[in-house]
């Protein structure tokens, strides 16, 4: 069938080989988001003093930086479904490293929060557009495994980027930090513009402007199946929030563990999910991605609850960690499956797709990780409840999803479309190994 004489045909993406250059660059790109944030935790300190300003302010930036990121994936998303992935990103990695040069010649904490939501949102291009990207060039089992090796770098990044800012720290002033952060949004910039080619051809172009951007948010809003997975993802990666927000009160003033020991049981957590995320890529293709999702949240369930029943004979720290790591280890095989099936049922969108999907999972994950220090410090008992509240929750949401799926519903592509998609063969190229 001759694509070019039926608009209406959508080219489906090339089965690619899965090239390990390619991976690390995404991997790299999705890695620019976590490490934004967190890179300079360990400098609130000293920038509250050298800034005069107070701390409640200075952990404001955080949160600025996270609002940045929400709308940066709606918005940047939405215009690489019309223009393309390579060009926003582009665009955004040059902003972004502007903006981190920047923030070495601040004065005020007023322009340092303007600028921090500068770097959210530009950030947001390398987290969005990866997956856009993934799903623009691979198809079928091919997605649910580049997925699985993105989602390895965001359980490992947040727990490396802290660690790095503190070194960081021994060479100079809280501004290095930023000049480490301009400087990897340059190489980043330099690395896509020389090995990224375009990855949606111009006949896969979303046209008709903002009012088309706001319809495809609108209908993927509307779709009871990917909102459910969308929805699925975001509150177990809550769950991952909850740990990140609590687990310093609860093993360091709970427990007693010194600054180095709490990183050993960080840095288990970043184990556990780097398992599962490996172990969800080792099961596909011996097992569809719908069933790796249902298994991953059946036993998040499960050993959430125990930990619940833990914490509340007394939370005893081995029993209690030992738990904590194998609830973590669920998020890693949910988070690379949920997105997966989501994205595979939107090719003509992917972009707004991956950036609905980031933007509630960052969203929903800063309103309730905040949440478990209400009336104090956390408890065991208040981060297990929490953890296992929104697990519960997301199984909620794969029951409904699970209906449309018996029922053999496509999410989003309509019955007299999915044909059509189906005879799709037509291979263009996309981007180097």
């Amino acid at each position: 069938m001759d694509i070019a004489r039926d608009p209406g045909l959508t080219p489906a993406p090339t089965r690619a080989r899965i090239s390990a250059g390619l991976v690390l660059l995404l991997s790299a790109l999705t890695a620019i988001g976590p490490f934004t944030f967190d890179t300079y935790l360990a400098a609130f300190p000293e920038i509250t003093a050298d800034l005069g300003a107070t701390s409640a302010a200075v952990q404001l930036t955080l949160t600025a930086s996270l609002a940045g990121l929400a709308a940066g994936q709606l918005l940047i998303g939405s215009l690489s479904d019309t223009f393309g992935r390579r060009r926003p990103l582009l665009v955004a990695l040059a902003v972004y490293s502007v903006a981190s040069a920047a923030m070495l010649l601040v004065q005020s904490i007023e322009v340092f929060t303007a600028l921090r939501v500068v770097q959210g949102f530009t950030a947001a291009a390398g987290m969005v557009l990866s997956m856009a990207m993934v799903r623009d060039r691979f198809e079928g089992d091919a997605v649910s495994k580049v997925m699985a090796r993105l989602m390895l770098v965001v359980g490992v990044a947040p727990v490396l980027a802290p660690t790095i800012g503190a070194q960081l720290l021994h060479f100079g002033s809280w501004r290095l930090i930023f000049g480490f952060l301009a400087a990897v949004g340059a190489a980043l910039l330099v690395l896509a513009a020389t090995a990224l080619t375009e990855t949606l051809p111009v006949e896969r172009r979303r046209t008709g402007g903002t009012v088309a951007a706001l319809r495809s948010y609108r209908e993927l809003l509307m779709d009871r199946g990917f909102l459910g997975l969308a929805l699925l993802s975001a509150f177990y990666l809550a769950a991952m929030f909850t740990y990140v927000s609590s687990s310093t009160f609860v093993f360091q003033d709970g427990y007693g563990l010194t600054a180095q020991e709490f990183g050993w049981v960080f840095a288990g957590g970043a184990v556990s999910i780097t398992a599962g995320t490996q172990i969800a890529g080792a099961l596909v293709g011996r097992f569809r991605p719908q069933q790796i999702l249902a298994g991953g949240v059946v036993a998040g369930v499960a050993v959430s609850v125990v930990l619940v029943a833990v914490a509340v004979a007394g939370a005893p720290f081995w029993p209690l960690t030992l738990l904590m790591m194998l609830t973590l280890g669920t998020v890693g095989l949910v988070m690379p499956s949920a997105p997966a099936i989501a994205l595979e049922s939107n090719p003509h969108r992917a972009g707004s797709a991956a950036a609905l999907l980031g933007a509630l999972q960052f969203g929903l994950g800063a309103v309730i990780a905040p949440l478990t220090g209400i009336g104090g410090p956390p408890s065991p008992l208040v981060m297990a409840v929490f953890m296992s509240g929104t697990i519960l929750v997301s199984a909620l949401l794969l029951l409904l999803v699970r209906r449309g799926w018996r029922q053999g519903r496509s999410m989003v592509v309509e019955p007299d479309e999915a044909p059509m998609q189906r005879r799709a063969s037509v291979g263009v190229p996309l981007a180097t190994d």
